[in-house]
C-alpha cells in the first residue's frame, strides 16, 4: 500500500481501483506511514499552526427528518431552543476576548431564521468584528439565499455533502432530499464566491469502500477549501439508533489522504473524533488536521445540539478551554494560532 500512498502523494489523486484498495486493504503500518507524510505536507503548508474557530450553535430546530440525526423533526425528545441576535453577538464578544477570529453559526435548517433574519444577524457579526471570518453552516438554501448571506458580510460556508453516491445518500435520508441537490449548493457556494467546506461521515450505515471512493473523488472535483469528516456515532432517538459506529481508525487514515490530494486544505479534527475516543482530535492532527472548533455557544444549550450520543459537551470542546487546548497541542508539537486562518487552497 505504500506504493499507492507515494502515488497519492506525487499526482494529488489515484485511479478509482486503487482507492478502493487502499481503503479496503491498508494496514496500522501504512496508516502510519500515511501520517507522516500527511505531517510533512501540513507543515510544507501551514507549519506546525492549528487554528481555532469559534463554534456558535444558535438553533437546534429543523425542518429536515434525516435517520441518522438528533435534532432531526421527528424526534420529540429533542429540547429545542433558538438564540436570539443579541445572544449571538455575546457569544461572538466572548470569542473575540477569547482570541477567536472566526466564527461559525452553525444551526439545523429552521424556518424561523428567514433569510432577512439571517441577514439581520450576520451584518451586526460583520459591523462589530470587521476583522472577523463569518462561516455559516445552515444546511440547503436557494442560491438567492447564500447571495444575500454573502453581500451581508458571510465569508465561508459549510456543507457537507454526507455521502456522494445518491442511491446510498437516499438511504440515509427521506425522499424530499437529494444528494444532486445538496452537490448543486456546494457548486453555487463556490460560484458565489465563498470559501467552501464539504464533507461525509466515515462508517455511515450501508457505506463501502466504493462509496468512500466516490467521496474522496468528488472531494477532488470540487476542490473546496475545508472538508470535515467524522466518524457517524448513532443517536439513540433514531432510525439508525442500533447502527455499528464509525471507527477511528478509517476515520484518521481517510484525513491523512485528504491531506495529501488536497495538500492546502484547511482540515478540521472534529468534535465526533473526540467524542469516540480519548484524545480523538490530537489524533487528528497527528493525521494532518489542523483546525479545531471549540464551543463557544452558551453552556445551558450545549447539551441540547445533540446529532449523536455521548457529544462532549464541557471540558476542551469548551471555547473557555483555549489555554488547555493550547497546552495539548503544544504537548505533540503544534502551536494554537490567533487569526482568521484562510485557507490556501484556493
Amino acid at each position: 500500500m505504500k506504493d499507492f500512498i507515494d502515488e497519492l502523494e506525487q499526482n494529488q489523486t489515484l485511479p478509482r481501483g486503487d482507492w478502493i484498495t487502499l481503503i479496503t486493504n491498508f494496514t496500522p503500518e501504512d496508516a502510519q506511514y500515511l501520517f507522516e507524510r500527511a505531517r510533512v505536507i501540513q507543515n510544507q503548508h501551514y507549519g506546525n499552526q492549528v487554528f481555532i474557530r469559534g463554534l456558535i450553535e444558535f438553533t437546534n430546530y429543523c425542518k429536515n427528518d434525516c435517520y441518522y440525526c438528533g435534532i432531526r423533526r421527528s424526534n420529540r425528545n429533542a429540547q429545542r431552543y433558538r438564540l436570539t441576535k443579541d445572544s449571538i453577538l455575546n457569544c461572538c464578544r466572548k470569542g473575540y476576548k477569547l482570541g477567536f477570529r472566526t466564527f461559525v453559526l452553525q444551526g439545523g435548517e429552521d424556518g424561523h431564521f428567514t433569510d432577512a433574519a439571517l441577514v439581520e444577524i450576520v451584518s451586526a457579526i460583520r459591523q462589530e468584528f470587521p476583522d472577523c471570518a463569518i462561516t455559516l453552516s445552515v444546511g440547503e438554501r436557494s442560491r438567492e439565499s447564500y447571495e444575500a448571506l454573502y453581500s451581508a458580510g458571510a465569508n465561508r460556508y459549510l456543507l457537507r455533502h454526507e455521502t456522494y453516491d445518491h442511491a446510498h445518500y437516499a438511504r440515509l435520508h427521506p425522499s424530499e432530499l437529494s444528494a444532486a441537490h445538496r452537490q448543486q449548493c456546494l457548486w453555487d457556494l463556490k460560484d458565489i464566491g465563498y470559501q467552501v467546506g464539504t464533507g461525509f461521515m466515515v462508517g455511515s450505515p450501508l457505506q463501502t469502500a466504493e462509496t468512500l471512493t466516490d467521496d474522496m473523488l468528488f472531494l477532488k472535483k470540487l476542490n473546496p477549501q475545508m472538508v470535515g469528516i467524522g466518524p457517524f456515532i448513532p443517536h439513540h432517538d433514531t432510525p439508525f439508533a442500533d447502527q455499528t459506529p464509525g471507527t477511528l481508525s478509517l476515520t484518521l487514515f481517510l484525513l491523512g489522504a485528504i491531506r495529501l490530494m488536497l495538500p492546502k486544505v484547511l482540515l478540521p479534527a472534529t468534535t465526533a473524533l473526540g467524542t469516540i475516543a480519548e484524545n480523538g482530535r490530537e489524533h487528528g492532527v497527528l493525521a494532518g488536521a489542523n483546525v479545531v472548533m471549540p464551543n463557544l455557544s452558551p453552556a445551558n444549550v450545549r447539551e441540547n445540539y445533540l446529532l449523536y450520543d455521548n457529544k462532549i459537551c464541557t471540558g476542551d470542546e469548551a471555547a473557555e478551554s483555549v489555554e488547555h487546548l493550547q497546552q495539548s497541542m503544544q504537548a505533540i508539537g503544534y502551536n494554537i494560532v490567533v487569526s482568521r486562518g484562510d485557507s490556501l487552497n484556493i
